[in-house]
């Protein structure tokens, strides 16, 4: 048993020497299985992985989760079994021939290599291929840690011959439990010099570290520094402290991986369900994140036309607006008619009559090809095309009455096709209503011929 209590992995071996000048974070990394936080689908008794564990057998593996979730805790935790050594590489410094270097000093030992990249979707193709045959020969047991999408940014061939286990946010239980056990832990945390959180503090703490438990010691830490060498020493440590330690939030997010597009998601989706709440949320964290204002304009243009349409026509309009006025004004009044932008779509009528419409025209052309075009709607600028009958019984629909002509306009092939089909939301019922009588007496006509 460790002195808390919790079952060692490994007893027998040596515990880890303990750097008092190393990060919190560090000196409080779990020892055990059972010191692990929030990763409970993974680590208790009885998981997939803790029988892979208990059996020796350790298959490659891509260790997948947000920042301070715990990958790289767990990939030190997997490898330390009796039958295996491990070979530390970091992505962001290492290159082919770190590799190479790594899995020849791999095949000079008599144990197994677990050879351990982090950030491991920084290795470019090159370094990923010269990877792949030393662990589809079992030379070195891959263990990866990354945040991004391995099925973005491990190629397939290397990712196929690896588990991927996803790795949750640490929830705010899980992040209050690691910053209440650091400040206790006498030998590893701030337990020898007793540090008490005072009323709000831990929950300042909680909130400031976003789901990341290594930024949570972080902040305890500073937050522990700063408060004792202020007047109110020997009191308990406050909310006002914290955050001046912690200084502005960053946010989760990225500019073209899986984050951006979960959270853009989350906009389109919201304006589509007619949540304005939460679409100016996902906006607000978009721009926080340091988002460029100009690509929620962008999709605000799309999606007035998607979504909205003929619904509410004045919806291009003001998305058109918004998009023009950001890109002349720029942050942070850009902020000001994006909000306005985003709750009219939220808020509008929808519709994708429209853009449904294209998409069955588009299927007809697939299926017919280049259809000749009716004579009638030819043009005819010379005097042999309109002896061949170009532009021949042509009506201008301005000289007739109420501007409805009856004359067919698809190609022969497609007569009677119907690809708009206008929904009874806002404006888009009066086209519907006029539609239904232009097609009436467009089919009277033809009943009539």
């Amino acid at each position: 048993m460790s002195g808390d209590g919790s079952m060692e992995l490994f007893p027998d071996r040596p515990k880890r020497r303990i750097d008092p000048r190393a990060p919190l974070a560090d000196r409080m990394r779990p020892r055990s299985f059972d010191e692990m936080l929030g990763q409970g689908h993974l680590t208790d008794e009885g998981t997939a992985l803790r029988s892979m564990v208990d059996s020796r057998e350790l298959p490659s593996i891509i260790l997948w989760g947000p920042p301070g979730s715990g990958k790289t805790t767990l990939a030190w935790l997997l490898a330390d079994q009796p039958e295996y050594r491990m070979e530390p590489l970091s992505a962001v410094t290492s290159g082919v021939k770190d590799i190479r270097e790594a899995v020849e000093r791999a095949r000079r030992v008599g144990l197994r290599t677990v050879l351990f990249i982090d950030e491991i979707h920084r290795l470019n193709r090159a370094q990923q291929d010269v990877l792949l045959p030393h662990v589809e020969a079992g030379t070195v047991t891959l263990i990866g840690a990354t945040t991004e999408n391995p099925s973005f940014t491990v190629n397939a061939p290397l990712l196929s011959r690896c588990r991927v286990l996803t790795l949750q946010p640490l929830d705010d239980e899980a992040i209050a439990r690691a910053v209440e056990r650091a400040a206790d832990d006498p030998e590893r945390g701030l337990g020898a010099s007793p540090l008490e959180l005072g009323e709000g503090a831990l929950g300042a703490i909680v909130q400031a570290a976003d789901g990341d438990a290594r930024r949570a010691l972080g902040l305890l830490e500073a937050a522990a520094a700063v408060h004792r060498q202020g007047p109110d020493a020997a009191g308990p440590l406050t909310p006002e402290t914290m955050r001046e330690a912690a200084g502005r939030r960053l946010l989760l997010h990225d500019r073209d991986r899986e984050e951006h597009f979960n959270v853009v998601s989350a906009f389109i989706k919201s304006l589509r369900a007619s949540d304005p709440d939460a679409a100016l949320y996902y906006l607000a964290r978009m721009l926080e994140a340091g988002e460029d204002p100009l690509y929620p304009a962008r999709r605000l243009v799309v999606f007035a036309s998607e979504d909205v349409g003929n619904a509410d026509p004045t919806a291009l309009q003001v998305a058109v607006s918004t998009y023009l006025a950001v890109e002349r004004i720029g942050m942070p009044e850009a902020r000001i008619p994006l909000a306005q932008a985003t709750t009219h779509l939220a808020c509008a009528p929808k519709s994708n009559a429209a853009y449904k419409a294209l998409g069955r025209a588009w299927e007809a052309l697939r299926e017919t090809g280049s259809a000749p075009v009716p004579m009638h709607l030819r043009n005819a600028p010379t005097p042999l095309m309109k002896e061949l009958g170009y532009g021949a019984d042509y009506r201008y629909a301005h000289d007739a009455e109420d501007a409805l002509v009856e004359a067919e306009n698809l190609p022969d092939a497609l007569v009677g096709r119907r690809f708009y089909e206008p929904t009874e939301r806002g404006p888009e019922r009066a086209f519907g209503e006029r539609l239904a009588e232009l097609r009436r007496r467009r089919a009277a006509s033809d009943d009539g011929d």
